[in-house]
């Protein structure tokens, strides 16, 4: 295994450029999960960002909080300021494993992962975030998060290209929910993630599990827009059967899958709009 470690973004970038088949590693938690039984990932070569003291922290502006790409879900947790301005962030993070994990693993390699059952990536694309990808040559751009992947474990993001920054929107919320259904509350992997959000913006409605990546709902966002009459949860099938296609796994099935994001959605906005009674 050959690991190479560099010390800025421009070095990072630019060892990518040479080999685009360098996987980045940061806290690593979802790479040594599949190691014993992915023999050949040994023969990779790694790019350890861990050096990168440019990807640490988070920094506050008027419009944004930032986070390095080695931010990590612990550091969120104990910020109290993000407690207060991004509630779902917290919530979500406290449900990544266990503390060792939230205390290794990062928010953009929950991102550059691409697990349609990511917890952190539901609810920052409920709060409207947006990616950084860096690459040599000094270039970089923006994408937002719900429009960053294109398949299971496909996105946007070239080879040569490297999650350097998130920027999360500030806004008020009005309505703000993260639901994680599981085997158990703690250190499980979802059968249904749900994040929502209503701003000044509108509706975000963000599922996990439900689909080959992190899907945002549109079909269920234009009803709670129209504000139309939601009486029970199996009014809402129709809509989430045009948003998501779950499957049967070892997890859970398909239509379980179904009516339990139905009945979280239901649940969740029952006595804070009018029209869902």
């Amino acid at each position: 295994m050959r690991v190479l470690t560099p010390t800025n973004v421009e070095e990072a970038v630019a060892m990518l450029a040479v080999e685009e088949d360098l996987i980045p590693m940061a806290g690593g938690t979802d790479l040594l999960v599949h190691w014993p039984e992915h023999l050949e990932a040994r023969e990779r070569g790694y790019l350890d960002l861990s050096g990168v003291e440019s990807l640490r922290g988070m920094e506050w502006s008027d419009a944004f909080l930032t986070l390095g790409a080695l931010t990590t879900y612990w550091e969120v947790v104990t910020d109290a300021r993000v407690g207060r301005e991004f509630r779902l962030m917290v919530e979500a993070a406290r449900q990544v494993g266990a503390i060792q994990i939230q205390s290794r693993g990062t928010w953009a390699g929950n991102i550059a992962n691409g697990s349609p059952a990511a917890d952190g990536v539901p609810v920052l694309m409920a709060y409207g975030a947006e990616v950084e990808l860096a690459s040599a040559g000094g270039g970089a751009r923006w994408v937002a998060m719900d429009s960053y992947y294109t398949d299971y474990k496909q996105s946007v993001k070239r080879p040569d290209e490297l999650i350097t920054r998130v920027r999360v929107p500030r806004a008020e919320y009005e309505i703000e929910v993260w639901e994680k259904v599981g085997s158990r509350r703690a250190q499980a992997i979802s059968k249904v993630g749900l994040a929502i959000t209503k701003g000044d913006e509108g509706w975000r409605v963000v599922a996990a599990s439900m689909a080959p990546t992190i899907r945002r709902c549109a079909a269920i966002e234009k009803l709670l827009t129209k504000e139309a009459a939601i009486n029970r949860p199996e009014d809402l099938l129709k809509a989430i059967g045009k948003d998501v296609s779950p499957i049967d796994d070892l997890r859970s099935t398909a239509a379980y899958r179904e009516l339990t994001m139905a009945r979280v959605v239901y649940h969740a906005l029952k006595g804070r709009v009018s029209f869902v009674t």
